[in-house]
């Protein structure tokens, strides 16, 4: 049975919008996180990862000092793991679906996130989220598990794929 759900695509393929969309079709019965972007003058100069009960922090910003470092962004491990990680936790205690947006370079620092992620893989729990396109190791185990399914998000198959990922998280 499919229950580990991921898109994966381009940057600004509008993953995370969709899992918006999804998300508001499950009727209040998710936990996890998502990340945004955030702007400045129509210019990403970092991201912001909330959970669902509205508490937020700074994920990654361009001028944050971080011996982490992705790009041009210094990465917030203490905010990943305080919102991100502790979110995947209580989802996994009180929610029916898990929401992980995003398994990405920045979410991949962090040793503990992966432990979160890997044993909310293993619950009987729905998980619904986004992953990177390019493979490491632990994205490519997650990829190559039996009860994980990945879509690839383009401009062209955005309705399709949403009705088949809301069919496969509805069904028993």
């Amino acid at each position: 049975m499919v229950k580990n759900i991921f898109l994966t695509g381009l940057p600004c393929s509008g993953k995370t919008s969709l899992i918006k969309e999804i998300v508001k079709e499950l009727k209040g019965k998710q936990g996890g996180f998502y990340t945004s972007e955030i702007k400045e003058k129509n210019k990403r100069i970092g991201f912001k990862i909330e959970n669902f009960n509205g508490k937020s922090g700074l994920l990654a910003h361009i001028d944050f000092k971080s011996p982490y470092r992705i790009s041009k962004y210094g990465v917030n491990l203490k905010e990943l793991n305080k919102i991100g990680t502790h979110s995947i936790v209580k989802a996994m205690q009180e929610s029916e679906f898990i929401v992980v947006d995003e398994i990405g370079k920045m979410e991949l620092l962090s040793p503990q996130f992966k432990k979160v992620v890997w044993k909310a893989l293993e619950t009987n729990k729905k998980i619904i989220g986004t992953i990177k396109v390019k493979h490491d190791y632990f994205t490519a185990e997650i990829k190559k598990r039996n009860d994980t399914r990945i879509f690839e998000l383009t401009k062209t198959n955005r309705k399709e794929v949403k009705r088949k990922i809301l069919k496969l998280l509805l069904e028993n």
